[in-house]
């Protein structure tokens, strides 16, 4: 029987840096996963590139795929749809894949009342002020939406009890460390190991 793979799960306030920390995880040659690529009815950032970055939908398409009941995740997070296609993330699990999502927050507890066995992660910036910093000098957001953004960051980090591990993104590299030696050792937890031996034993 096929082992199934772990559901990985990055999240944490916007501008924390979840995708340059999810880039520099795939830029390595010893990454294992697999990146589910999100959908998304935000316009597309300077140098983002359809079924790279995000799966770029207008809102009607994203509200029929709801509809459907074809996302496994989805959120509205400053006036924009956020979501993960389910049938992806299954089918890469059931093949015996580790599938990486890099998700909004309110996604991600979504995610965790499905799969309460993947491992969810929450990346946190070194303080708020450092966080603002950020989404400063991005220099893609109005002041109102840095003020809603920051607002909401706020609410994001008081949710950060329904994760398993919490990872500081003060430097990319050694957040990236963190996060790869946090799956080695999921995928070593007792609970999740136990039962192939439990059947070895039942064959002896």
């Amino acid at each position: 029987m096929q082992e199934k793979g772990l559901l990985i799960v990055l999240s944490g306030p916007s501008g924390v840096g979840k995708g340059t920390v999810r880039k520099a995880i795939f830029s390595q040659p010893d990454t294992a996963f697999e990146y589910s690529i999100s959908m998304t009815t935000r316009a597309p950032r300077e140098g983002e590139v359809h079924g790279v970055d995000y799966f770029f939908k207008s809102r009607e398409e994203f509200e029929e795929l709801i509809q459907h009941g074809k996302l496994l995740e989805h959120a509205e997070y400053v006036g924009n749809y956020y979501g993960t296609p389910i049938d992806y993330v299954k089918e890469t699990l059931d093949s015996g894949k580790d599938v990486f999502l890099e998700i909004e927050v309110k996604g991600a507890r979504q995610v965790r009342s499905k799969f309460p066995e993947g491992l969810f992660i929450f990346l946190a910036p070194p303080s708020l002020s450092e966080l603002k910093n950020r989404i400063v000098t991005r220099g893609t957001e109005t002041d109102d939406l840095i003020h809603n953004r920051m607002l909401t960051a706020r609410e994001e980090i008081e949710m950060m009890s329904l994760y398993d591990y919490v990872v500081v993104n003060d430097q990319v590299e050694l957040a990236c460390e963190k996060i790869k030696a946090i799956v080695t050792a999921e995928h070593c937890r007792r609970e999740r190991v136990q039962h192939r031996y439990l059947k070895l034993l039942e064959v002896e």
